[in-house]
């Protein structure tokens, strides 16, 4: 497995992580919890050194899988988590920043993940409520207290990111980007480039959609978080099938799946990119941790591009309420 630094932070992980959300939270019932330790330790044996999770997937009980999967291994990798929600008062979905509450969380996040420090904490999402730099220096006294090592934000926009950083420098942003939601080209990867920020991009896969296993007749769990997303329609996603045929073409002449192909782009776009796609099966993580050894030429990355830029990507990547929590 290759390695890569997150910016200038120094923080080095494997080229791609592993997003742990899916086997607790999101996409239908929860996975059985022994399956999906083995699925974690798994990655560990073939390499993968970054682990993703968060205070709200379940809630808590990602962390508490995430703890218990990586005890035997800590010292041979990095645990990211994050805070930001108010899970406490059972508002899932309201924003909570305030700097008691990171305290609290982050102690409460500590155990759960059996670890004495987190490597990485993110902010989950921006809360417009609290100044981000209140924010960045809470984190900062908490990397002073050793319960903390790196900062990271997530979907946040470029005003944030250099106000956070100028009280505690950003280590990592996590935000969506794949072939499909490319967005973050405009503004924020110059800023991450400029700042030495690094990029860990959730959904890589677009959220399963690249993988190719995915049509307008394909029914979801009660429980999906799919069903809610416009992109998801079964409308938008006979339109969109016309981007999966793209990449189906080009994994078929590298000899490759398409799940491979769509992760190869995102690593060839930076050299400090670690995406982080998530996945419940062993056979789909080997499958994923093939693409670190799949090459695209710059040839390749120009037609996989010009191919891919003909379609008109159709319905928001997320549903009104959770759209007003990105980019601030």
């Amino acid at each position: 497995m290759q390695k890569r630094k997150l910016g200038k932070s120094n923080l080095e992980v494997s080229a791609l992580g592993l997003g742990c959300m899916g086997m607790s939270f999101s996409y239908g019932p929860a996975g059985d919890k022994q399956e999906m330790i083995s699925v974690i330790r798994s990655a560990v044996e073939q390499g993968v050194t970054f682990f993703d999770t968060a205070e709200v997937y379940g809630p808590f009980t990602n962390e508490e899988l995430v703890g218990e999967a990586l005890a035997p291994v800590r010292g041979k990798v990095v645990i990211a988590t994050k805070f930001g929600f108010d899970c406490d008062t059972g508002k899932q979905g309201g924003l909570n920043s305030q700097p008691e509450h990171i305290r609290k969380v982050v102690d409460a996040s500590l155990k759960r993940l059996k670890i004495q420090t987190i490597d990485l904490l993110y902010q989950h999402r921006v809360d417009p409520d609290v100044p981000i730099e209140d924010v960045a220096g809470t984190v900062k006294d908490l990397i002073r207290q050793g319960k903390v090592k790196h900062f990271g934000l997530s979907e946040a926009g470029v005003q944030t990111i250099r106000r956070a950083h100028a009280v505690q420098p950003v280590t990592a942003l996590q935000s969506e980007y794949s072939l499909w939601w490319r967005e973050p080209e405009a503004e924020v990867l110059p800023t991450l480039e400029e700042l030495g920020i690094g990029f860990v991009p959730f959904s890589p896969l677009g959220k399963g959609f690249l993988t190719g296993k995915i049509s307008a007749d394909t029914k979801f769990d009660a429980n999906d978080f799919r069903n809610k997303v416009p992109r998801f329609d079964p409308e938008n996603r006979k339109a969109n099938q016309a981007l999966v045929e793209v990449v189906e073409t080009f994994a078929k002449q590298k000899q490759a799946t398409p799940a491979q192909v769509a992760l190869a782009w995102v690593l060839a776009q930076k050299p400090w990119i670690v995406p982080i796609p998530g996945t419940t099966k062993l056979h789909r993580l080997r499958e994923n941790i093939g693409a670190v050894l799949l090459h695209l030429t710059p040839e390749d990355l120009r037609a996989l591009e010009g191919a891919a830029s003909k379609i008109s990507v159709q319905g928001a990547r997320y549903p009104e309420h959770l759209q007003k929590l990105v980019g601030r």
